[in-house]
């Protein structure tokens, strides 16, 4: 049974956070509306321009009060990562949260693997989440303050045919997490991720096989997927100052058991 939706409780009250691949019904376009149902104001962006202006257009009209901005952004494209952040700044004059949510997934095995299938992912996931923490660290750093979030997966942790590029890409996303919270402590900012198991979302459907979602949905002790705002709870709890002895960790959204 899916538990009732947590209300608000301004943990984020006039925070401004930023965050990827915000567009549609999946992790990201959870991370946003929780963002603004707890008192932030938040700058959003995806790679799908047509779905991002629908996401930015339903939550300004519900949210209104000028609290969402929006920006195309692959986040493969340095240029593309710096427009964001400066409109950002621009608009709300700083960033207090940046969510690194853009991530890109694909089943191939790896002996069949061409170099453009592992490249492209380890690009988007890996590569695009450096260059917006790296963005980050560089506006916090001369605040002294600041959280960042990455998303992760158990699959960082945990074997699954199919999934080497996205399963490296992941991992690395971990490590690169825990190096750059040492590093941004010591300019006051801190920096974890999130690793969830199976959150159910339309474009997850889409890329992903009936077979194989019934198996990872049976491997959950709750015998079902979480719901994308439940991941998003966990990354306001790290985005918020209840975390705030907390950096460099990776915290699991998961009931999963071998």
């Amino acid at each position: 049974m899916i538990p009732s939706y947590v209300p608000g409780h301004g943990l984020l009250e006039d925070h401004v956070v930023v965050v990827t691949a915000a567009a549609g019904a999946g992790i990201g376009g959870a991370v946003a509306r929780r963002c603004l149902e707890e008192g932030g104001r938040v700058a959003i962006s995806d790679a799908h321009e047509r779905r991002l202006a629908a996401s930015a257009r339903e939550l300004d009209e519900e949210f209104g009060d000028g609290r969402v901005v929006s920006l195309p952004c692959d986040v493969t494209d340095e240029e593309q990562v710096q427009a964001l952040y400066d409109l950002a700044l621009q608009r709300f004059g700083r960033i207090d949260v940046a969510v690194n949510n853009a991530g890109l997934g694909g089943t191939a095995d790896l002996a069949d693997m061409t170099d453009d299938q592992w490249t492209r992912v380890l690009d988007v996931t890996l590569n695009g989440t450096m260059r917006c923490t790296r963005a980050a660290m560089r506006i916090m750093r001369e605040r002294g303050s600041g959280v960042i979030v990455n998303n992760a997966s158990v699959i960082g942790w945990r074997a699954q045919k199919g999934q080497s590029h996205y399963a490296a890409a992941k991992a690395g996303v971990m490590a690169l997490t825990r190096c750059a919270a040492l590093e941004a402590a010591d300019f006051g900012v801190r920096v974890n991720a999130v690793s969830p198991s199976l959150a159910m979302h339309p474009h997850l459907v889409k890329v992903t096989s009936a077979d194989l979602l019934g198996e990872l949905t049976r491997r959950e002790a709750f015998g079902r997927h979480a719901e994308p705002w439940e991941v998003a709870n966990v990354i306001v709890f790290l985005a918020s100052d209840y975390s705030s002895y907390m950096t460099g960790e990776v915290v699991s959204v998961s009931s999963q058991h071998p």
